[in-house]
């Protein structure tokens, strides 16, 4: 069976939220409702933070973290998992956001199906259908797919456009990420694209060396915390609901 391996990267340097990971919600730092959510997961055999900082080296290891100290000149959180699979011995690496400490564990487990079903799939990601008020925000990452379910594109913009009346939903993409060993030290290789420089958007890095992501569908997408409302709407959540983990939705 193959090792997989989840990787939370952090980092203090935010430039919205400065100090992210280790901001309190609930009497805990952000990135420990992460990793204990993450630790919930089935298909990881190892989870480890990943961060250049060594004040979220000393909180992980404070709670029970696994944490290793990476560079500081990674640009993406990729590169930040691909210095971890150099480091470790796995053939699955799960990059999983620490900003979204309402995380469910079986998002992961979703994620990480494809690559242990089917050899030839290198990489797979999630995705759940957009609320209208999300058609047209950058913010908010769409995705469209072939027929077997792989990526044909992600942007910023809405997509696909309704020249014509048409019942297609809106895919909302989240931002779970699973890969093979091989293509995420390949993707650390590679300079950035020009599709992905131009939407700002890495996985299409992927896509323009020809590589397929599998898409998989999940009912709920995590609330990121981006901003203070983020950070407020989220403590609030986890300060006053008896069960947080059924309150993790995108809607208000």
């Amino acid at each position: 069976m193959s090792k997989v391996i989840g990787v939370i990267p952090a980092r203090m340097a935010a430039t919205r939220l400065p100090g992210k990971p280790l901001l309190p919600i609930a009497g805990k730092p952000m990135v420990q409702w992460v990793w204990e959510r993450a630790s919930q997961a089935r298909s990881l055999h190892e989870l480890y933070i990943a961060t250049p900082d060594p004040e979220i080296i000393q909180a992980a290891q404070a709670f029970g973290a696994q944490a290793i100290l990476t560079s500081h000149a990674h640009r993406t959180g990729t590169d930040r998992l691909a210095e971890v699979a150099r480091l470790t011995q796995g053939e699955i690496y799960v990059n999983i956001q620490g900003d979204e400490p309402l995380l469910r564990p079986e998002a992961i487990d979703r994620a990480v199906a494809p690559l242990l079903k089917d050899p030839t799939v290198m990489m797979s990601s999630l995705y759940t259908e957009a609320q209208p008020h999300e058609y047209d925000q950058p913010s908010v990452v769409k995705v469209v797919l072939d027929q077997q379910g792989n990526a044909l594109y992600f942007s910023r913009s809405r997509i696909p456009y309704p020249r014509e009346s048409t019942e297609l939903p809106v895919w909302k993409h989240i931002g779970l990420y699973v890969f093979r060993r091989e293509l995420l030290l390949q993707f650390a290789e590679w300079a950035p694209t020009p599709l992905e420089r131009t939407e700002s958007l890495e996985q299409l890095r992927v896509l323009e060396h020809g590589y397929r992501i599998r898409m998989v569908y999940f009912e709920h997408a995590p609330i990121a915390v981006d901003t203070e409302t983020d950070l407020a709407r989220v403590r609030a959540i986890l300060e006053n609901s008896p069960n947080p983990s059924a309150e993790n939705r995108t809607s208000p």
